[in-house]
């Protein structure tokens, strides 16, 4: 199974919503929350091209981007194979 990093807030719905999505299919991941880490924050905008919103999602260090763009990813069926690439 690929690796999955997420990065996210406490009180962001749209961060929820992807670690649902991503527990649901029974994806391990590791969550970065950047709530109070200003630095984090500043490593993860580095890592996804100067987007600021969180989530940001990471898998296998290939940016994936955010909640819309993993749930896209799922609708065209193409998240199990990005998942499984890397197995």
């Amino acid at each position: 199974m690929a690796k999955v990093v997420i990065y996210t807030t406490m009180f962001c719905p749209y961060c929820h919503a992807a670690k649902r999505l991503l527990q649901e299919k029974g994806v391990e991941f590791q969550e970065i929350d950047v709530t109070m880490d200003p630095a984090e924050r500043g490593r993860m905008r580095e890592r996804a091209g100067g987007r600021n919103s969180v989530p940001q999602i990471f898998i296998d260090e290939k940016h994936v981007g955010g909640c819309d763009d993993l749930h896209a990813l799922e609708r065209q069926g193409r998240l199990d194979d990005l998942l499984q690439e890397a197995a």
